[in-house]
C-alpha cells in the first residue's frame, strides 16, 4: 500500500503541478504581464511548486530530512538526469552570450550558501529571510538584463491568453487542491517505506521523493529533446536548482526553521556542489553535452542512488 501512495502521490503531483502551471500562465497574461516574465516567475516557480510542497509540509510533519533531502536529492537528479537522460536523445546546446554562465555561478552561489548554512547546524527564520532576498536580487537583475523582452510563442502557449475564465479557474483549483494532497500521500508513502525497509527518511528524501517531484521537469527535457528544442534546457535546470535552494528552502525556514543533520553537512549537500560543478567544462568551453556526457551523467546517478541507500 506505502507504495500506491508514492506512486499515487507522485502522480497527483505531476497532474497538479501542470495545471498550476497552466493556469498561472493564463492569468498572468490576462493580467497584462509580458510573456517573458510570466516564463521566468509563474513558470518557474509553478514547476518547482511539488517540491514546495513537499518541503513545506515534511517539515510541518516533524521530517526535515524528508525536507531538505527532496531539494538536494532534486538539485542532484536535476543536473545528472534532467539534463542526461534527453542528451541521449540530442545534444543539449551550452553555447551562449554569457548569461547562461552568470546564471550558472549564481546557482554555485547558493550552493555554497546551503553547504555553509548545514555547517551551522540548520536553517533558521533570518536565512529564510536572507535566501528569498538573494533571490529576489537574481530575478531583478536576469529581468533587468533581458529587458523584459517577451520570448516566442513556441516558448510559452499562445493559447493560453485566451484562455476562458472558468478554465483559468478550474486549473487553479485542481493545482492548488491536488498538490498538498499529492505531497501528503507521497510523504506517507515514503516514510511507510523508509520504516518497513530500515532505509532512513534522509536517503528516501534524496531518492524516491526527490526523483518523484523531479518527474515534470524530466518530462519536459525529453518532450523538449523529442522536438528538438534543447536550447533552454540548461537554462532550466540551472533556474530549477537556484529556487530549489533559496525560495523552496527559505520559505520552508520561514514557515519552520529545518534542523540539519551532520551526514547533509558532510557527505550529501557537498555531492550536490560537486554534481554543479561538473558542467563548468560545457559552459566554459561552449561544448555540446552529448550522448556520451548523457550517458556518462546518468550512470553517475544511478551510482550515487546506490549510494544513498547503501549507506544509510
Amino acid at each position: 500500500m506505502s507504495l500506491l501512495y508514492v506512486i499515487g502521490g507522485a502522480a497527483l503531483l505531476i497532474f497538479a503541478g501542470d495545471a498550476l502551471v497552466r493556469g498561472a500562465i493564463a492569468l498572468a497574461l490576462r493580467m497584462g504581464l509580458s510573456v517573458g516574465l510570466v516564463g521566468l516567475t509563474v513558470v518557474a516557480f509553478g514547476t518547482s511548486a511539488p517540491e514546495l510542497v513537499i518541503s513545506l509540509q515534511a517539515a510541518l510533519e516533524g521530517v526535515p530530512d524528508i525536507a531538505l533531502g527532496n531539494v538536494v536529492g532534486s538539485n542532484v537528479a536535476n543536473v545528472l538526469l534532467v539534463l542526461g537522460a534527453p542528451a541521449l536523445l540530442t545534444p543539449i546546446v551550452t553555447r551562449d552570450d554569457g548569461e547562461g554562465l552568470r546564471n550558472y555561478l549564481f546557482m554555485v552561489g547558493a550552493s555554497i550558501l546551503l553547504l555553509a548554512l548545514a555547517w551551522t547546524g540548520g536553517i533558521g527564520r533570518i536565512a529564510g529571510v536572507v535566501m528569498l532576498v538573494l533571490l529576489g536580487g537574481f530575478f531583478w537583475d536576469a529581468w533587468r538584463r533581458s529587458n523584459g523582452a517577451p520570448t516566442g510563442d513556441d516558448e510559452i502557449d499562445p493559447a493560453s491568453a485566451g484562455m476562458p475564465v472558468s478554465k483559468v479557474a478550474a486549473l487553479l483549483g485542481i493545482g492548488l487542491v491536488g498538490l498538498p494532497i499529492g505531497a501528503h500521500f507521497l510523504i506517507e508513502g515514503a516514510r511507510e517505506i523508509a520504516s518497513s525497509m530500515g532505509i532512513s527518511e534522509a536517503a528516501i528524501g534524496l531518492t524516491l521523493v526527490a526523483l518523484g517531484t523531479s518527474l515534470p521537469e524530466l518530462a519536459a527535457s525529453l518532450a523538449a529533446a523529442w522536438r528538438g528544442r534543447m536550447e533552454v534546457a540548461l537554462g532550466n535546470v540551472i533556474g530549477s536548482n537556484v529556487l530549489n535552494i533559496l525560495a523552496i528552502l527559505g520559505i520552508t525556514a520561514l514557515v519552520s526553521p529545518i534542523p540539519v543533520s551532520s551526514g547533509f553537512a558532510t557527505l550529501d549537500i557537498p555531492i550536490m556542489l560537486g554534481v554543479s560543478l561538473l558542467l563548468i567544462p560545457y559552459l566554459v568551453s561552449g561544448t555540446a553535452i552529448g550522448r556520451k556526457s548523457g550517458a556518462f551523467l546518468i550512470l553517475l546517478y544511478g551510482a550515487f542512488v546506490v549510494a544513498v541507500v547503501a549507506g544509510n
